[in-house]
């Protein structure tokens, strides 16, 4: 008979607690009035739910704000990806100096916080006359996505079989072939985390939104929640409304790739 491992258990149960009490009053506060949330606190259950919260956010600019950041995400994810599958396989067949100098450049590139250079990235926006544009948001996102990606997707494509890449040489096959016919079908769970990665990265960016961008038009989700912070309150329940909202999209992708995502962080190690 099984045995009870009861620490464990214990343990489970604890680390749930933790996980679960944020969500629950993140959620709970939604169906709250601003004064019942202050009257009753924040672990108290809705007396008299209401949808009130997310009829007020619906009706402001919350869906450009979401058309922004879902736009922005879109191209900085196919932005990456599309570069990042062809540097890895540059990485993983040209096996000469300058493919190795390549990589530890984007290697090195891990090592550079974002804060460290956004006065550099300002100027250069401000200089290319890209500043409060979606582009002067996607650019620099997408360039500090690059090398965890390229990281990723050279250790997926070190574990395809030397075999296949042999066999459609002799087939004649051009390296665009090779790329588009071998690496990137076998690449899938790599290409996915990148995807899922980059796409995180750009919905939940707030540094380069709050410096590169000025008018309400181009503002993204994570600066529009300060629509809710006033000078001498904050509306508490219509914040967290505007935050389960805007967590709502990316979960979903997060959901279905998942798998994938597991997948090709497993092989960042490769052979």
């Amino acid at each position: 008979m099984p045995r009870w491992n009861y620490p464990a258990g214990l343990g489970s149960l604890i680390w749930l607690g933790i996980v679960g009490l944020p969500l629950y009053v993140l959620v709970a506060a939604t169906f709250q009035t601003r004064d019942g949330y202050i009257d009753d606190g924040p672990l108290a259950l809705p007396d008299h739910p209401t949808l009130a919260n997310y009829r007020r956010v619906l009706e402001s600019d919350f869906l450009s704000y979401l058309l922004n950041t879902a736009l922005v995400t879109a191209v900085c994810a196919t932005i990456v990806i599309t570069l990042s599958v062809t540097v890895g396989y540059t990485v993983v067949r040209a096996r000469g100096r300058v493919s190795r100098r390549i990589f530890q450049i984007f290697l090195l590139g891990l090592a550079i916080p974002s804060q460290a250079v956004v006065i550099p990235v300002y100027l250069v926006i401000t200089k290319l006359h890209l500043y409060d544009t979606l582009l002067a948001v996607i650019l620099p996102t997408a360039a500090f996505s690059l090398p965890v990606s390229v990281l990723v997707l050279v250790g997926t494509m070190r574990d395809i079989d030397e075999e296949l890449y042999e066999s459609m040489a002799l087939d004649g096959a051009s390296p665009t072939r090779v790329l588009l016919q071998l690496v990137v079908p076998l690449s899938r769970s790599g290409i996915s985390t990148v995807g899922v990665m980059s796409a995180l990265h750009a919905w939940n960016g707030f540094l380069f939104p709050l410096l590169l961008t000025q008018s309400k038009s181009n503002r993204l989700l994570t600066l529009g929640l300060y629509d809710y912070v006033g000078e001498f309150r904050v509306d508490t329940p219509a914040l967290l409304t505007a935050v389960v909202l805007s967590i709502v999209p990316i979960f979903l992708v997060y959901l279905f790739a998942r798998r994938q995502l597991i997948n090709g962080l497993m092989g960042v190690g490769g052979k």
